[in-house]
């Protein structure tokens, strides 16, 4: 194998390496000759210009710009306002919610207020029925005939409304006459009253605790 390697060598197949490429690699090499380097240096000046330099409209480290084209907003300011905002809408809400505690409070109130009124429209109208039994109570009473177990049943009603629904009659001779609750049916005048004042009860009147169901009717003597 030496021999044969120094037979090539005598030859000269291998006396240049650079044969290994041929004619066509030497002239390849030979046209890459003097620009060969001036494309690696061609990029380089490219990015960073002719000294080195990120130049303007490079890839460089930008701060962003709004979309606009405005001035970038206060991250701190932004969250101020926000929290501005949810103040003012706190305000209101509890604003409301006063209102409708103070509605429902006086709706309470109303409700509670036509309750009794209504309470007390319905003992008026059952007052309303019983009072001719009540008079014919009293007559009876007057006239001595409510006796025996008729009498202690009418006593016994009379108590009963009285206690639990404060009706009471009034009225009798010699009481001053008010016209707010007598009703004067007859008049007349004696020397011997030195006041208006009831001198016939002629029916007498009822009333449930301060609400008048029915004046009394009765006749007026007046002083001459």
């Amino acid at each position: 194998m030496s021999g044969s390697m120094e037979d090539f060598e005598g030859d000269g197949a291998w006396a240049d390496p650079a044969g290994m490429a041929g004619p066509a690699g030497a002239a390849e090499g030979a046209d890459a000759g003097p620009g060969a380097g001036s494309g690696d240096a061609d990029g380089d000046a490219g990015i960073f210009g002719a000294d080195g330099v990120a130049g303007p409209g490079e890839d460089s480290a930008e701060a962003p710009v709004p979309e606009d084209g405005g001035v970038a907003a206060d991250p701190l300011s932004e969250a101020m306002e926000t929290i501005s905002n949810l103040e003012d809408e706190l305000a209101r809400a509890r604003a409301d919610l006063y209102n409708l505690t103070q509605e429902y409070n006086g709706y309470v109130k109303r409700s509670k207020a036509d309750g009794l009124a209504r309470y007390d429209e319905g003992l008026a109208k059952m007052a309303d029925v019983l009072l001719p039994v009540l008079d014919d109570i009293q007559l009876a009473r007057d006239h001595g005939d409510l006796t025996g177990v008729a009498g202690q049943i009418a006593e016994k009603l009379e108590q009963t409304l009285g206690t639990n629904f404060k009706i009471e009659r009034f009225g009798a001779e010699g009481d001053a006459f008010d016209p707010n609750v007598h009703e004067a049916l007859m008049h007349s005048t004696s020397p011997e009253v030195e006041a208006e004042q009831v001198a016939t009860l002629i029916q007498p009147g009822y009333r449930m605790g301060d609400k008048l169901l029915r004046p009394a009717r009765v006749g007026v003597v007046s002083p001459e």
